[in-house]
């Protein structure tokens, strides 16, 4: 095959994964409106799980169809699949998908899987339809082993640190329904994790990956002293990966040293996370400066 053959390979399975994930996506939404319908007899607990262990296992279909079509992208441009804004966003999402799957093995946190699918849709049609760019060599700045040391690291450090935001989100929704409820969780929630574990996994998530995520920064800093001659610019990329670091080693010292839980931390975990998207976002593609990668 050709290295168009390849590129076209790998815009169909981007296709491919979008259309299996947006089934996943209805599937895991009917299982949560069947919860809210019926109530929490026997039967429809059942009924439930299966419909969940679907879902589930159309999110590893669409996981796998992903790495496929990310690994057919790098073919084609003949490098690393993470040279352009395009590319990280469909990486990214694949180390996020990655992060929940490998969660749920250890973590019950199937129940998820709506909000993973629809921000995994929502980044892939972006992806496709607002930031692709043809598969093209590089520019010379990218061309060092740091592309895959330094990106590598950011790439699953979002991940991850996307996937413990998705949690403290799920965290303050349900807390603000059992204040409504004076304690208690309609039938729907009640096979969620209490408060305290939800509150706890996203911590370690936060706690697990912050070390990457500044190794991430150093590996950055290092690579610039190689491209441009300097290991700080405060460019506005570096900038706000700086000010991300911030946040969430606030949020890490919030939690360990003032003792921050509950609805403190999970707030302070989100805004720490916005950061993160406000780089992803609005730097790469309206920012200025060396940084400036996304091909648009």
């Amino acid at each position: 095959m050709s290295k168009s053959d390849w590129a076209f390979l790998s815009n169909d399975l981007i296709y491919a994964a979008m259309a299996v994930c947006a089934l996943a996506f209805i599937i895991f939404a009917y299982e949560l409106a069947w919860s809210i319908r019926v109530g929490e007899e026997k039967t429809t607990i059942s009924r439930r799980s299966k419909v969940l262990r679907i879902a589930q296992s159309l999110t590893i279909l669409y996981f796998l169809i992903l790495v496929v079509a990310v690994f057919a992208r790098a073919v084609s441009a003949g490098r690393v699949p993470w040279g352009n804004m395009y590319e990280f966003s469909i990486t990214g999402t694949l180390a996020f998908t990655f992060a929940y799957l490998v969660a749920s093995i250890k973590f019950d946190v199937q129940w998820l899987g709506i909000l993973i699918s629809f921000a995994s849709l929502l980044t892939l049609g972006t992806a496709i339809t607002l930031l692709y760019v043809p598969s093209a060599p590089l520019v010379p700045a990218l061309k060092s082993t740091w592309l895959v040391i330094h990106v590598s690291a950011a790439i699953i450090s979002g991940g991850v640190f996307l996937l413990a935001n998705c949690i403290a989100g799920a965290y303050l929704i349900l807390e603000r329904i059992e204040q409504k409820n004076e304690g208690a969780r309609p039938g729907w929630a009640l096979r969620l994790p209490k408060l305290e574990s939800l509150d706890q996994l996203s911590y370690r998530l936060v706690a697990l990956v912050f070390p990457l995520w500044t190794f991430s920064i150093i590996a950055g800093a290092i690579w610039a002293e190689a491209a441009w001659g300097r290991y700080w610019g405060w460019d506005p990329k570096e900038t706000w990966a700086f000010i991300t670091w911030v946040g969430y080693a606030a949020y890490l010292h919030a939690r360990v040293t003032a003792g921050w839980k509950g609805r403190r931390a999970a707030w302070l975990c989100l805004i720490a996370g916005s950061t993160f998207l406000f780089n992803y976002v609005y730097v790469n593609i309206w920012g200025t400066g060396k940084h400036t990668y996304s091909g648009l």
